[in-house]
């Protein structure tokens, strides 16, 4: 090979060198090492309206209530639980369902919603409020599948008994202490007579039946005169408006009959509403209603919108007194502060959840008070076992009541009165 020849070559391999370092891969840059944050997720629920939920819960809790038209108190209680504590579906520990309006016909409906909270692996507590008739099945049924999840009724409307035997824990309204209670509590008020209005349907009712003939005794040994009156039955022939119309007739020749120092109570709700109506005319003294709440009767005897008070029991309160007052029936009408059905839902479920987190027993009473007392602030609460017409004391069905509040004058102290013993055994008498 010539000179030249090897010049040539010599221009091809450096050319060939040029052209593969052009193409050459980038070199990788070199890795730093950085600390990784893990950055903290709020967990679903764990909000403004979850205030004390702060992770995913461990447990849940079912809530089994009415609708909105049918039993609104017991409704907004179970939307207090999930204000604080969040809803399941957000991953908060509340689960709330709703039995159907017409429950009487729509039975096993309400037996299955029941039951399907036994299909929640996490679920630890069932509150039912109101406890309508299915609901002892539905129990039974998620007693059948899960022994372990807790069955609380609140007001049941089954048979004491037909309850009993299956939920963990039925609480209702004391319709035996108040029995003496309320006919206390209207002698203290200055009434002389109390006028007891009721039907015979409500009469055969063994707690209806049996509170009245215990307020019958306590109004003798009061010193007041007992009257029983007789108003139509809502479900009767004449309906509601008929059962209404009586009292709205009636109220004013009986107030002139016994005199506007009469006390009177009333066992149907729709009875409550003209009977306070025609008292704030009239005179006359009502303490507080058969299942007291500022809603019972008030908003429709005196006009008052609390649409924009929805849940807020102390505006309420506020709301109804001012009203009652303004209407000169200030110091002669009464009422719980806080709605029964609202107090059923909110403290049960809080009771199930402290006893499903090892900080309260099934059997503590106290702690029970105190959960009902957490969801009623100023309000005290008492209560007592129940004991049926054979004398038997039932550990898991407890009857509860909370202080009356008097508009326009404030508690009557009545959760500190103590019941004379001798009332508590007191039986119903045959329906008039």
């Amino acid at each position: 090979m010539n000179k030249k020849s090897l010049v040539w070559v010599g221009v091809a391999v450096v050319l060939v060198l040029l052209l593969w370092a052009m193409n050459r891969p980038a070199p990788e840059p070199a890795v730093e090492e950085v600390a990784v944050v893990e950055e903290t997720v709020e967990a679903p629920g764990a909000s403004e309206e979850g205030g004390e939920t702060a992770a995913a819960e461990e447990f849940h809790i079912g809530i089994v209530t009415g609708t909105v038209s049918q039993s609104e108190d017991d409704l907004r209680g179970a939307e207090e639980m999930i204000r604080l504590y969040g809803d399941v579906a957000a991953g908060g520990m509340i689960k709330h369902l709703t039995y159907p309006d017409n429950f009487m016909s729509e039975m096993e409906t309400t037996i299955s919603q029941i039951a399907s909270m036994a299909d929640d692996p996490l679920m630890k507590v069932v509150v039912v409020n109101q406890a309508i008739p299915g609901t002892a099945e539905g129990f039974r049924r998620i007693k059948e599948k899960r022994p372990d999840i807790l069955c609380f009724a609140g007001e049941a409307h089954e048979d004491p008994n037909v309850i009993a035997s299956i939920a963990d824990l039925t609480v209702n309204a004391d319709f035996v202490s108040r029995g003496y209670l309320i006919p206390h509590s209207a002698r203290e008020l200055g009434a002389k007579t109390f006028v007891h209005i009721s039907f015979p349907r409500h009469m055969s009712y063994e707690t209806l039946g049996r509170r009245r003939a215990i307020m019958e005794k306590a109004c003798e040994d009061l010193g007041i005169k007992f009257v029983f009156e007789t108003a139509p039955d809502p479900t009767s022939d004449v309906g509601v408006a008929g059962a209404q119309q009586f009292i709205l007739e009636k109220v004013p020749a009986w107030i002139e009959q016994y005199g506007a120092d009469t006390a009177f109570f009333c066992t149907n709700d729709a009875h409550t509403e003209p009977l306070l109506r025609q008292l704030a005319a009239f005179g006359g003294y009502f303490v507080e209603a058969d299942l007291p709440s500022p809603l019972m009767g008030y908003p429709g005897a005196f006009g008052i919108d609390l649409q924009g008070e929805s849940g807020n029991w102390p505006a309420i309160l506020k709301k109804v007194e001012d009203a009652v007052v303004e209407a000169g029936a200030g110091g002669h009408m009464g009422t719980w502060a806080y709605s029964l059905g609202f107090s059923h839902t909110a403290g049960l479920s809080e009771f199930g959840k402290q006893i499903a987190e090892g900080s309260a027993t099934l059997t503590d009473t106290d702690k029970l008070l105190e959960c009902y007392g957490k969801f009623s602030p100023g309000a005290k609460w008492n209560g007592n076992y129940y004991v049926d017409a054979a004398s038997t004391t039932m550990d898991n069905f407890f009857l509860v009541y909370q202080d009356t509040y008097i508009l326009g004058k404030g508690y009557l102290g009545v959760a500190d009165v103590e019941v004379p013993d001798q009332y508590l055994s007191i039986q119903m008498t045959p329906a008039e």
